[in-house]
């Protein structure tokens, strides 16, 4: 597995599109998320659909069409140097197909930001335009509008990313070393894309990200052991584990992690602190990355070999 085309970092009075792939936004959240946007010195524009809602699904932000088409004109959009998702929940992987992959390649690399559902946007331009994305807070959370640390974690990562190259906690599940290229997300969503045109064959050679939320244990056990029956964790490199709010019991959830990953062979590193928990971390997908799990009684360290925007 290759690293992927790193998009250009942001500067002061960067315009920025916020978009909503999936489900519908808060209007409150969306403009305290707007106002963050705006205390960075970013000019954000807001996609004509991100405040709509569905005739018959609820859990949809517009038909899908209208958000593939407010996706597509940020992305097409010269001005726009960055496309921030304003929420996750569910719906991305519905207009993915009715995106114009070709003109958003001739469009050039641009930053993509967002986690959860949007996992199915992350794999799509991974493998349709070969493009680095961020697994990151997005612009209506509850937990990024109220969270200081996350924040200040994804605006580094945005405007300084050679100081946001390195993440030193969590714990050890399985020790060891290991190099590749990041990758992952929502473990769900994961599971729910194989057999999809934005698939990859396998997350070999990969560091891969994985968390979830609202899962009870016996339905991570099967979206795991899909992976693992399909061979897609053939080859991986290490995995290293997010957040699983809301997913059952934690000595449960724990004994299933261990079962069906420890068996890999690879290191396993719990605790990151990315995807559906407070404070929230940023995490480059597509950048080459080291993994140094040795000792049981150390936080791991994450370290990037690359900035994630250049």
């Amino acid at each position: 597995m290759r690293p992927l085309t790193r998009p250009a970092r942001l500067r002061p009075g960067a315009r920025v599109a916020v978009v909503a792939p999936s489900g519908p936004v808060p209007a409150d959240r969306l403009e305290a998320g707007l106002d963050v946007l705006r205390g960075w010195h970013l000019d954000p524009v807001v996609g004509s659909h991100v405040l709509a809602g569905h005739s018959a699904f609820g859990y949809l932000a517009g038909t899908d069409a209208e958000r593939a088409a407010d996706l597509q004109r940020a992305w097409c959009d010269p001005s726009v140097e960055a496309v921030l998702c304003a929420r996750g929940g569910y719906g991305a992987q519905r207009m993915v197909d009715l995106l114009d992959w070709d003109a958003l390649r001739a469009a050039g690399p641009k930053v993509f930001l967002g986690f959860s559902d949007i996992t199915a946007l992350h794999e799509a331009f991974a493998t349709r335009m070969g493009l680095a994305t961020l697994h990151g807070p997005m612009v209506a959370g509850a937990d990024f509008v109220k969270s200081t640390r996350a924040q200040d974690h994804l605006r580094v990562t945005l405007f300084a990313p050679r100081t946001a190259l390195t993440v030193r906690r969590g714990r050890v599940l399985v020790p060891g070393r290991a190099t590749g290229v990041t990758l992952g997300g929502c473990l769900s969503l994961l599971a729910a894309g194989l057999g999809t045109p934005d698939a990859r064959p396998s997350a070999r050679g990969g560091v891969l990200l994985l968390e979830d939320v609202g899962e009870e244990v016996y339905r991570l056990d099967r979206y795991l052991t899909q992976l693992l029956r399909a061979g897609w964790l053939d080859g991986v490199a290490a995995v290293v584990l997010g957040s699983w709010e809301e997913c059952g019991p934690k000595d449960e959830l724990a004994a299933l992690l261990a079962d069906r990953l420890g068996g890999l062979g690879v290191p396993v590193v719990a605790d990151l602190g990315f995807g559906h928990c407070e404070d929230a971390l940023t995490m480059p997908l597509g950048v080459s990355a080291e993994l140094v799990a040795d000792d049981a009684g150390q936080a791991p360290v994450l370290r990037l070999a690359e900035p994630p925007l250049v």
